[in-house]
């Protein structure tokens, strides 16, 4: 049911693997750009937008370079753990690859929302 765009199994098996390293690559280019140069205005549109976050210009700096170092180095733990998860199902089943895929995005989720946790304890210590 899967494969009908694809010519061949591995093609789908390749589309599924840039689709489940989205999140980590995403993670470590943005935390990249938050911990190096966050945005230099505080806004609504672009950047870790919390209340906490958002109260002045020190929080605004802090969570970005907090939550970006954060993000850097789950990204990086990420990546190579969901390439080898991948191979894992190289030659399986459609179904199996598309479950297995389902399974890592969610497990990636984790380390994503976990940040902001972890963000904002950090934020609620550092500026009480």
């Amino acid at each position: 049911p899967y494969t009908t765009l694809f010519r061949s199994m591995m093609e789908f098996w390749i589309f599924l693997l840039i689709m489940v390293l989205l999140i980590p690559t995403t993670m470590i280019g943005f935390g990249w750009l938050f911990f190096k140069n966050p945005p230099k205005e505080i806004n609504s549109t672009f950047g870790y937008r919390t209340r906490r976050s958002m109260m002045n210009k020190e929080t605004w700096e802090f969570a970005h370079r907090y939550a970006g170092k954060m993000w850097c180095i789950c990204g990086g733990i990420l990546l190579p753990v969901s390439i080898v998860a991948m191979l894992f199902v190289l030659k399986k089943d459609s179904d199996t690859i598309g479950t297995a895929c389902g399974i890592i995005t969610l497990v990636q989720m984790l380390p994503l929302i976990g940040t902001i946790i972890l963000t904002e304890r950090a934020l609620k210590r550092r500026f009480k």
